[in-house]
């Protein structure tokens, strides 16, 4: 190879980096109204979140203007449309706060109530016709139905980044955390999620208990009483504020 076309190829790698970088989604927005929001144990301050709502209607105008495109990659993609189901999540429910329930509301998921790229889009949209179809069961533990039994509200926004490990996280929090799932030898009582979704954890020839087992401390070895965990859908409202990062 000449000279000349060394540089050529360079020259071209360096701008294909460059506009890969230009297309990375910059969350930080979203990612500071959740750490003042919501606590570390995922209980969200919808007061607190109508009180500043700027950063978080600045968000929804980044989404908004922003859909992904082919150009970005997969973890950017799942990320961005992660964030996008809890934000909008947490809109539905300041809309018409204060409420015991999300299920108070008339058909919360089904309702199409944000644009994005000009195009109305509802709750149900995101999780069934974007989210499930990347193929990863993950996904069940990132995003969040605004209720006690739902997996917690992650106070960080994921990224591509960060995506994987965030999953791994929330998801192995969820399984072992006992008021969702009881898992033990002779007995396991799970939640509704891996009824719900079933087919959604049936990865790689494996099944539910299989995809337990990759998270869970205590594993599934024999065949145990099992059922499943009544749902809690009580708002996941803080009873008192308690932020996980104070602003000075």
């Amino acid at each position: 190879m000449t000279i000349p076309r060394i540089i050529l190829v360079i020259a071209g790698l360096l701008f294909l980096t460059s506009a890969q970088s230009q297309n990375r989604f910059d969350h930080s927005v979203w990612d500071q109204a959740l750490l003042i929001n919501v606590s570390e144990d995922g209980k969200v301050d919808y007061d607190g979140f109508m009180r500043d709502s700027s950063q978080l209607y600045a968000y929804f105008r980044q989404l908004s203007e922003n859909k992904p495109t082919e150009s970005w990659s997969r973890e950017e993609k799942l990320a961005y449309w992660i964030n996008a189901y809890n934000a909008y999540t947490i809109k539905l429910v300041i809309d018409s706060y204060p409420l015991k329930s999300i299920k108070d509301l008339k058909d919360p998921w089904g309702k199409k109530f944000f644009k994005i790229d000009g195009e109305w889009y509802s709750l149900n949209d995101l999780e069934h016709k974007i989210l499930r179809k990347f193929g990863d069961p993950r996904i069940h533990f990132a995003i969040n139905c605004a209720s006690f039994s739902c997996p917690v509200v992650w106070n960080r926004a994921y990224t591509g980044d960060n995506l994987h490990e965030a999953l791994d996280s929330q998801t192995e929090k969820f399984i072992n955390d006992p008021t969702r799932n009881t898992i033990t030898k002779n007995v396991v009582s799970v939640s509704k999620i891996f009824s719900w979704y079933k087919r959604d954890f049936k990865v790689n020839g494996g099944d539910v208990k299989d995809f337990i087992n990759r998270y869970a401390a205590v594993k599934i070895t024999n065949q145990p009483n099992k059922g499943y965990k009544k749902y809690d859908w009580s708002l996941n409202e803080q009873t008192e504020p308690s932020r996980a990062f104070v602003l000075d």
